[in-house]
């Protein structure tokens, strides 16, 4: 009887003892209307519940080190071969991070900027990843399987992106189409630091 109630349920059952014609119709149009009560409140109480995001690991591979090179504070620097991701800090210092780079025939370098940052991303694979894959969907929707992750940051108007992923164990290897993955967590450390504009140089 839960959301009812033991006194309302009995209230009703003497009710239904001794009525009749009527009263029996009044009774069971009492009952009905408490029920559906019952139920609005069930709903109402779901809808209310916040939705959750997918989950981010505490992983991180963030770290504070020296770093050469005449760089502004706040810039990105890419190192290809060395598979990490350096954010200037000025003074001689930058923040460091793991990440996995494109395969050898998808790498490349030069110099571009951060046009846009994205907080849960969905994930349009382009038009060259569906030639090579005809099998990959047209969009995947933010979440879990999601291979942005939680967060994204585009390079000037080109196809390639810094972002999270749904493949943590690919950190440290050359297993992309040319974006550059983080862990989620350092995906979203760098993605309050880095504004829109900053210079990002990929290097070999």
């Amino acid at each position: 009887m839960g959301c009812i109630g033991r006194g309302l349920y009995d209230s009703l059952h003497h009710t239904k003892a001794w009525a009749s014609g009527l009263g029996m119709k009044r009774s069971f149009l009492l009952y009905v209307a408490a029920t559906a009560a019952c139920v609005a409140l069930a709903v109402a109480t779901a809808d209310a519940r916040p939705r959750r995001e997918a989950p981010i690991s505490p992983k991180t591979t963030k770290e504070i080190v020296d770093f050469d090179g005449d760089y502004a504070r706040g810039t990105i620097v890419i190192k290809t071969n060395e598979k990490r991701l350096y954010y200037t800090l000025g003074d001689g210092r930058a923040v460091r991070y793991w990440i996995a780079v494109g395969q050898p025939r998808f790498q490349w370098s030069g110099d571009l900027w951060v046009s846009r940052k994205a907080a849960n991303p969905g994930w349009n694979p382009t038009p060259r990843m569906r030639r090579d894959n005809p099998r990959l969907p047209k969009y995947v929707a933010p979440g879990p399987h999601n291979p942005l992750g939680v967060r994204a940051m585009y390079l000037g108007w080109s196809e390639y992106r810094i972002h999270g992923t749904n493949a943590p164990h690919s950190i440290g290897n050359a297993t992309s189409s040319g974006c550059f993955r983080m862990h989620n967590a350092d995906a979203v450390d760098l993605f309050e630091r880095v504004h829109l504009g900053a210079p990002v140089h990929v290097l070999q």
